[in-house]
């Protein structure tokens, strides 16, 4: 049942038509309690919420899969001005970003190009971007890209996704990096030869990858919604002396907002994934699909006031 209902958001993610209806009606739907806006100023007071309410932020402009130079070039701007935003308002937010937004698609001399662009913003403002992962096919080549900044970019992540079989030998050859990783299950359809089938090889998986980039002395990021992992991460750093400032939990925007404050109460620095934009209704189908207990915290977001 959990393969079906997985399957099935999946394929409602790449459905054009829904999509098309998700933008012109998503505040009707609830966009508005997953999203942080349309634009990064309408995101701003958001964040300065979560902020003062002792919460951290990485922010991500909705987009992926573009294939035109000028539309990638828009997309860096963008990315620019999210950074500029936070640095004015002095917000405690880190960027996240896609690398087919950018143009990984196009060429890679024009992602590269981009990626420096943004790069020497959040350089001059000290603040960290992180690549995310997406699907099995442009993984090899975004670690490359990240392997390729970090050592002029030091303020730099990436992420690493526990369904898929490399992961453990991507965190090997990551660790001669000292990388900021974001641990996550992982999103996308993908064939039984590249991830594992089932959800318990896949938690059992991510558990693995938590402890082995703890103990290498990695910052991690935990960006998961399971108590059982929560848990778990909890008593590993509890058990082995791992400082507080070395680890931190992620949680997206509107999901598990009273664990969020739970987990920050007891110290522990918490960050939320707010994305913003208009292409956000990929994005929520996928969501969906990663974790069916999404869809209890998502319906409950959505119609609660």
């Amino acid at each position: 049942m959990e393969a079906i209902s997985k399957n099935f958001f999946l394929y409602l993610s790449n459905n054009k038509v829904l999509d098309r209806l998700a933008k012109r009606f998503g505040a009707n739907f609830g966009a508005d309690k997953i999203v942080g806006g349309e634009t990064i100023s309408q995101a701003i007071p958001l964040i300065q919420q979560l902020n003062h309410e002792g919460l951290h932020v990485t922010v991500d402009h909705l987009g992926e899969f573009v294939y035109s130079e000028e539309e990638a070039k828009e997309r860096t701007q963008e990315c620019i001005r999210s950074i500029q935003a936070i640095a004015h308002h002095g917000l405690q937010s880190e960027v996240s970003l896609k690398l087919t937004s950018l143009g990984l698609d196009i060429s890679h001399e024009l992602v590269m190009e981009n990626m420096e662009l943004i790069l020497q913003e959040a350089g001059k403002h000290d603040i960290t971007v992180t690549i995310d992962m997406e699907d099995s096919a442009r993984c090899g080549p975004t670690l490359d890209i990240y392997k390729e900044l970090k050592a002029t970019y030091p303020n730099l992540g990436t992420v690493v996704q526990s369904y898929l079989y490399r992961s453990d030998q991507d965190l090997d050859d990551l660790s001669p990096y000292d990388p900021y990783l974001r641990l996550v299950k992982g999103a996308y359809k993908e064939s039984g030869k590249v991830a594992f089938p089932e959800k318990r090889l896949v938690d059992d998986n991510l558990k693995h990858l938590i402890k082995k980039n703890l103990l290498n002395g990695h910052y991690t990021a935990i960006a998961s919604h399971d108590d059982a992992i929560i848990d778990f991460t909890k008593q590993l750093v509890q058990d082995h002396n791992i400082p507080n400032d070395r680890f931190e939990f992620q949680m997206l925007y509107g999901m598990r907002n009273e664990t969020q404050a739970k987990l920050a109460e007891e110290g522990y620095k918490v960050r939320v994934y707010m994305p913003y934009g208009e292409d956000w209704y990929g994005y929520f189908m996928r969501r969906l699909a990663e974790r069916p207990a999404n869809i209890a915290f998502a319906m409950k977001g959505i119609f609660s006031k």
